[in-house]
């Protein structure tokens, strides 16, 4: 770039020189004097300043003062001015010839910036255009980096980002761009190569304190002004793509769940009417007339299994409804103890092989709570604790205290969680891999239990002992709360 300043320089100085030779031959050979040459001379400066650079039109200025000297002023061909006049009317000349000069270079490079200035924005526009209408998977590869090729003109454009560690470069680069490029990532400083017309910015996310990708470029022009600009369009549009994918990951993943509600929803709604008619139908047959023994057995299984059919699809229908709304306990004082008897005893009649045992019992422990959302919660853990156990193994309930809480442990031993689930089972709708192969579920009860546990301001965890332990322990915590107690008693 300097060089061929230069060399422009050179060109329309040696151009100003000729034009200046020509005048001066052609006023000679007329015989024209100062008065009438002088103006003429100006003219000439004026169009050099006007077509030229600053510098050529200083040495325009120059030639034509002395040839106005050497040839016009008297005495002629001697660089000597005897009249005070001609001295005076060759140093207005010289300081207009400068000053014309100045302001017209200085006007020619504002209109040479401006007009510089205005591409770059159009560039720009048409550039923000093509990327907006790339999809989001392309963003921060060959195709996003195609519209920066094509318009600006560059040897080599390469794009690194943080997230995935991708190097993308198109062009064919001089200067290791790549390598450059994350190294000024690495780095956390931009690079700016005049000689080699290099330059590297980073950028950051809003509100990231650290870099998150660099971009690079390699024969850019006038990368000072441009190589900012476009950094901070790429740092916009990867952030404006990644905050899209993340909210229609989101979005998707909140219908999945409000589909996966609804259809339990749905279910349980159509498994009520044909188990209705099974109870009134099994209800008829034991009353229609005498039946032999064994079909009053039959009979009788037809109606409690169906019973026990309705009783789970409302606790699923219940189940789907409170994942999908917020829980309000409904408290009131409950005698903990016997809830837990009625449940160890409901659930001792629905899994007969495994044994179910009330440890450390306490005798009446009064606890402020909501009786159907407890009774769930609790009913839930035992059911887990039967359908994960195998057959013959003990199902062991244990109430104590721990600080100000009343904590009741499920456990249950022959089966474990793995390691790498033990984070994620309380997750909606989420079940292990052998858990789905072999238990039928919905991956909702873990998940409701715990949203139970918390809307009474306790907690609902995990206790594994080892890692390689085999039992299965889960805490229900529920707070005793002493002014909430006092204020339900006053209320009665």
């Amino acid at each position: 770039m300097p060089h061929q300043k230069l060399r422009r320089s050179l060109v329309s100085a040696v151009i100003g020189t000729i034009g200046v030779a020509l005048l001066t031959l052609i006023c000679f050979e007329l015989h024209l004097d100062l008065a009438s040459v002088l103006p003429l001379y100006m003219l000439l400066v004026v169009v050099q300043s006007m077509t030229g650079d600053f510098r050529s039109a200083v040495v325009t200025s120059i030639l034509s003062a002395g040839c106005l000297d050497f040839f016009f002023t008297p005495p002629l061909f001697t660089l000597y001015v005897n009249n005070p006049l001609n001295i005076i009317a060759l140093i207005a000349f010289v300081l207009t010839a400068v000053i014309i000069t100045t302001l017209a270079s200085g006007e020619r490079k504002h209109a040479e910036s401006s007009t510089l200035q205005k591409d770059r924005l159009d560039r720009l526009y048409k550039l923000s255009q093509q990327l907006l209408a790339l999809e989001p998977e392309a963003m921060m590869t060959e195709k996003f980096l195609e519209p920066f090729h094509s318009l600006f003109g560059v040897t080599a454009i390469c794009a690194f980002d943080a997230e995935t560690a991708d190097v993308h470069v198109i062009g064919n680069s001089q200067q290791e761009l790549a390598r450059k490029t994350r190294e000024a990532y690495i780095s956390g400083h931009d690079l700016n190569d005049p000689d080699s017309r290099l330059s590297v910015r980073g950028f950051r996310f809003s509100g990231a304190g650290r870099m998150t990708g660099a971009i690079g470029f390699e024969g850019l022009r006038d990368p000072e002004e441009t190589t900012g600009s476009l950094a901070a369009l790429t740092a916009a549009l990867v952030e404006k793509t990644k905050a899209f994918r993340k909210t229609t990951v989101a979005a998707a993943a909140r219908q999945a769940e409000e589909y996966r509600s609804a259809v339990l929803d749905a279910l349980a709604h159509e498994f009520k009417t044909p188990l209705a008619t099974i109870l009134t139908a099994a209800g008829g047959i034991r009353e229609a007339g005498p039946l032999r023994p064994e079909q009053l057995d039959m009979a009788e299984t037809i109606e409690s299994e169906a019973v026990r059919l309705d009783g789970l699809t409302s606790r699923l229908l219940r189940t789907a409804r409170l994942d999908r709304e917020e829980i309000r306990p409904r408290v009131d004082f409950i005698d903990l103890e016997f809830l837990i008897t009625q449940i160890a005893g409901q659930y001792s009649e629905r899994s007969p092989d495994r044994r179910i045992v009330i440890a450390n019992p306490h005798g009446r422990m009064e606890v402020l709570a909501d009786p159907q959302l407890l009774r769930l919660a609790l009913g839930q853990l035992v059911e887990n604790a039967c359908k994960y156990s195998v057959p013959g193994s003990t199902v062991t309930i244990a109430v104590g205290r721990q600080d100000d809480s009343v904590a009741v442990k499920v456990s249950n031993t022959g089966s474990s969680i793995p390691y790498s689930e033990r984070t994620r089972i309380f997750e909606r709708f989420y079940r292990g891999a052998d858990a789905s192969r072999t238990v039928s579920g919905s991956g909702l009860g873990l998940h409701v239990a715990r949203k139970i546990a918390i809307a009474h301001g306790g907690a609902l965890d995990l206790e594994i002992r080892d890692r390689q332990s085999d039992e299965v322990t889960f805490c229900l915590r529920i707070p005793l709360n002493k002014e909430a107690t006092n204020r339900v008693v006053a209320a009665k």
